[in-house]
């Protein structure tokens, strides 16, 4: 093919890409009966397939269009590959590599595994696990892809320049490079070894074949390449090639051909020197700006600004041309934006450009939905909001469900945030933790678990066994929660069936036999979802895509060599399955789009929305190379982060193309207050005062969930009639009535219990059960000196296996136990004797049943009674007991007295609490609170039983029999239980002066 004058294109930013793309080509390229059938349009990514799909649609609807009258035939689109979007050669492409001899694309799942693999011997990273070498294998096949797109071979690294970089860096530095350069050069033999080549490569190798066959033959078709704006090597050659084709073009999106020589020159070489051996990036280039990546391209392309045609169509919503002089003047480099100040006003105006500040995301979302309720309410506009913050934007498809609106964010989902991807995490969560509490539960309620007719019964079993494993864990594998289920089978009928059932189908996850295969836990892990699910679990968009996740890992698996052990296994697929974004199908509201900056380059609205807009996401915070430091990456003329800003800066400038652009940002996000981003701040700066301000949205939409003012809330104090009232009162339950009467109220009368949490560490009444199941059993066994740590030992072992407990708790009880068996022998000798331990006893006063358990009652020499209260914390003060809020040792002295212990009866001399709490340096010790000998407060011996018997009465009078309202806290300074104040809304009327009611 003889030279030929390049064709190539530029769309300015005011006339939309994709709509003025097609308002040229149906022209140009349109023929009777075909069509466009016989045009080729090459493009960046098969989303900017869908974005001018769509252009065509609507050109082919609009007034007077010539192909309206019997449809159009649209072009054969093909992807030239952007690695950006992670996406494969359009397949219209790969044919014309036949006879180019190209060995296969290595699998990329399986380079991960083989890397990792490498790392996992390398002396740098040889003690690290399976996920951490999977991140840093992750990390180092990016840095080669990022080689390969930019032709730079391995023997660039031994390049005498790149050598003395490395030497004068820090020493983490000089490791990395040297490690990343041993890893390349295993991997490199190993594809020579197998005949394959990575895909980058061979994305090269293809171009460069496509490139060179279309020289020497060109196509007889049309052949176009638009929006293509990757500045790699081997793009840049393919695109000079299709420009100089008889009937070929590159059309440019957004090349600023008004731009000023002066200025131009200033952004830099950009790999245009006159010299062989320069650096493509040179110190000095200004790789943040917009048009920095154009140049380069062009430069690599080796055509000169002048050369490049300006596109005179324009789209659907094309705004005015002094909108791109306005953008052109907004992002010039530092030095040239002293001309800021000379401007005219309609060079630096932009009409129908809106700034919009809100004071957190959840506002600025709500007060974007509003922007879009408002747009799509007329006819025929579009709306497009554009993002990087996939947060905001989830947070916008939720605001507007409100208005029936479906939104789509069409960046994706991560397959990990997805009801298929969550399983799979949930069932490795499960195979890490032994089947834990809280991941078993959230697997087995599942939406896709058991889904159809039978799903509420499944549901009903699964509340059940939340009961049941509240507190602290039963211990780890499914046969400790099979007991837990068992113990508590009356209390839930079938359970254990169901769980056997259950089990059943989790027990591969759980098997210790089980080898730490990799490939194998695929296979158990796809076993078991569709075991518990059927076929939902591949059914919609998301399965398809983890069922191919899951293939093609399998696949990669049986060749790996790398461990994986099964408590690794969550850690390893939560991060690959957030590399994977699910897009949803179509579907949506028609003229409503979200997109990412990726999604949205080519795409035009009427109205365009960018949110998000804070400095750290657009533009991205720059993320280095974990391996390549940042002067070896410019010595390789490998992009930096400097140059996605400059990317950033280009998908702004080519919204801001619209008709009507509102810029928004939160004055602060989750974690504290936030910087606008850097180009809202050039925007103020060029504006100023002219800069127009979006107010009415963040107003309707702070109104909109603005309440009026709630009435202050009042002390709740319930009035419950006569018939609520008559309730037994429990030796416990007496402190609570006295001290703090709601909670009495909501235990006794309501029936209202806390749950403990799930997996919880043990808490001081779980303690205390355990203590006395302990003692109980000793007591049974004859209180036999030297048996009670060998059983506390074998008792707390079958009850919980929490590290809590074992690390921190156990030790100290078993020393506070040791005192309370020394002590029990001292009383022994004294004639003491145990006549009653953990029995319940009743005896009713005025009417109303009194009850209450006995840890332990003795029986002294001289025949009177001693009850004793094992406490694992701090005992009651005297103080408490003599003020009537500690009046459980009285109440089962009152009830032993009064003969409600079967078989015991008799005076109480002895009140005694038998705390095993640490005192003196020392576990255990003994306390009474009565009053004699040195102590001010507590209850004389013979008053004791008296005393408790008037504080009862006078409760019973009050509240059981009487009408006095069950009062919330009306003793505020009183130590209590908190277990009720949600439901009594304290923190709503404590301390505001708020009155009963």
């Amino acid at each position: 093919m003889a030279d030929r004058k390049p064709n190539v294109y530029s769309i300015a930013a005011h006339r939309g890409f994709a709509d003025a793309l097609v308002a040229g080509l149906v022209p140009r390229y349109h023929e009777e009966g075909f069509g466009l059938a016989r045009l080729t349009l090459l493009l960046p990514s098969r989303r900017a397939v869908r974005i001018v799909t769509e252009a065509f649609i609507r050109a082919s609807a609009g007034e007077g269009s010539s192909a309206s009258e019997g449809g159009l035939l649209l072009p054969r689109m093909a992807v030239v590959g952007d690695l950006d979007l992670d996406e494969t050669l359009g397949p219209l492409l790969d044919p014309l590599g036949e006879g180019a001899d190209l060995p296969p694309a290595a699998d990329p799942t399986a380079r991960l595994l083989a890397l990792a693999d490498m790392l996992r011997s390398d002396p740098e990273t040889r003690a690290i696990s399976a996920p951490g070498l999977l991140r840093q294998a992750r990390s180092l096949a990016q840095a080669m892809d990022r080689l390969a797109v930019e032709d730079v071979a391995l023997e660039a690294l031994l390049d005498p320049e790149v050598v003395g970089l490395v030497g004068e860096l820090a020493e983490h530095w000089q490791r990395g490079t040297a490690q990343f350069a041993r890893i390349l050069a295993r991997w490199r033999a190993r594809c020579d070894e197998r005949g394959e080549i990575d895909a980058p490569e061979r994305r090269n190798r293809l171009l460069a074949h496509v490139a060179r066959r279309w020289r020497v033959e060109p196509p007889p078709h049309p052949v176009v390449a638009a929006g293509v704006t990757s500045a790699a090597p081997a793009v840049a050659r393919l695109l000079r090639v299709v420009s100089e084709l008889p009937q070929g073009a590159v059309i440019l999106p957004d090349l600023d051909l008004a731009l000023p020589d002066s200025v131009w020159d200033a952004l830099g070489a950009a790999g245009n020197s006159e010299r062989s051996d320069a650096p493509v990036f040179a110190r000095g280039d200004v790789a943040t700006h917009p048009q920095y990546h154009l140049k380069l391209l062009l430069a690599r392309m080796g055509i000169a600004r002048g050369e490049v045609q300006a596109w005179h169509r324009s789209g659907l919503a094309a705004a005015s041309p002094e909108r791109s002089r306005a953008i052109s003047n907004l992002f010039l480099p530092p030095e040239a934006s002293t001309v800021w100040a000379d401007l005219p006003a309609e060079a630096r105006r932009l009409s129908g450009v809106r700034m919009m500040e809100t004071a957190h995301p959840e506002e600025e979302a709500q007060a974007v939905a509003v922007l879009v309720r408002q747009a799509l309410a007329a006819p025929e506009k579009r709306v497009a909001v554009i993002t990087p913050d996939r947060d905001l934007a989830q947070r916008l498809v939720a605001h507007l469900e409100r208005w029936g609106i479906a939104a789509d964010d069409t960046a994706g989902r991560p397959l990990s945030q997805t009801p298929a991807g969550r399983m799979l995490l949930q069932l490795a969560e499960i195979a890490a933790t032994a089947a834990a509490p809280v991941p078993l539960l959230a697997l087995l309620g599942h939406p896709l678990v058991r889904r159809g007719e039978g799903r509420a019964a499944w549901l009903e079993r699964v509340r059940q066994l939340d009961l049941v494993l509240r507190g602290p864990r039963p211990g780890p594998g499914l046969e400790a929660v099979r007991g837990a289920v068992a113990a508590r089978e009356k209390d839930h009928p079938g359970l254990t069936a169901w769980w056997d059932d259950a089990a059943a189908l989790l027990g591969p996850l759980v098997d210790e036999a089980a080898p730490p295969s990799l490939a194998l836990a695929f296979d158990t892990l796809a076993g078991v979802a569709e075991a518990l699910c059927g076929p939902a679990i591949w059914a919609e968009a998301d399965g398809r895509a983890l069922a191919a996740f899951v293939e093609g890992w399998r696949e990669a698996a049986l060749t790996s060599a790398l461990p994986v052990e099964p408590a690794d296994l969550h850690a390893l697929l939560s991060d690959a399955l957030a590399e994977i974004a699910v897009r949803p199908p179509y579907g949506g509201h028609p003229r409503l789009a979200i997109y990412g900056l990726l999604e949205a380059r080519m795409s035009r609205a009427e109205l365009v929305i960018c949110a998000g807009m804070s400095e750290g996401k657009w533009p991205a915070s720059p993320a280095p190379d974990p391996l390549l430091a940042p002067p070896v990456l410019r010595a390789l003329g490998i992009p930096g982060a400097d140059f996605r800003i400059g990317l950033a800066a280009h998908d702004l400038a080519a919204a801001l193309g619209a008709p009507e652009v509102v810029l928004s940002h939160a004055m602060r996000d989750a974690s504290g207050p936030v910087i606008p981003s850097r180009f809202l701040l050039r925007i103020r700066a060029m504006l100023g005062r002219e800069l127009e301000r979006e107010s009415e949205a963040v107003r309707i939409a702070r109104a909109l969930d603005k309440a009026a003012p709630a009435p202050p809330y009042q002390q709740p104090a319930p009035m419950p009639s006569a018939e609520q009232r008559r309730v037994s009162i429990a030796s416990t339950a007496l402190d609570r009535l006295r001290g703090d009467p709601y909670q009495f109220y909501a235990l006794a009368i309501m029936g209202l219990r806390t749950l403990d949490p799930l997996d919880a560490a043990p808490t001081a009444a779980w303690r205390g059960t355990a203590v006395h199941e302990v003692l109980r059993q000793w007591h049974e066994g004859g209180s036999k000196r030297g048996e009670l740590l060998p059983l506390a030992e074998r008792t707390l072992a079958e009850m919980s296996a929490h590290p809590f407990m074992r690390g921190l708790w156990r030790p100290r009880l078993l020393a506070a136990l040791q005192w309370v068996e020394d002590y029990n022998a001292e009383l022994a000798l004294q004639g003491r004797v145990p006549v009653l331990w953990e029995k319940t006893g009743a005896v009713e006063i005025k009417g109303v049943k009194l009850h209450g358990r006995a840890d332990r009652i003795d029986r002294l020499a001289d025949g009177t009674l001693a009850v004793v209260d094992y406490k694992t914390g701090a005992p009651p003060s005297g103080k408490m007991v003599q003020e009537g809020y500690a009046l459980q040792l009285g109440l089962v002295a009152l009830i032993a007295e009064r003969g409600g212990f079967e078989g015991v009866g008799g005076n109480v001399h002895g009140f005694e609490y038998w705390s095993l709490k640490k005192k003196a340096e020392v576990f255990g010790y003994l306390e009474e609170p009565v009053l004699e000998g040195r102590k001010k407060t507590g209850l004389p011996r013979e008053d004791f039983v008296p005393e408790t018997l008037r504080y009862l009465t006078d409760a019973i009078d009050k509240w059981i029999l009487g009408s006095e309202p069950f009062t919330a806290r009306p003793n505020p300074d009183l130590p209590g239980y908190t277990d009720y104040d949600q439901l009594m809304r304290l923190e709503e009327w404590q301390g505001r002066g708020a009155r009963s009611a």
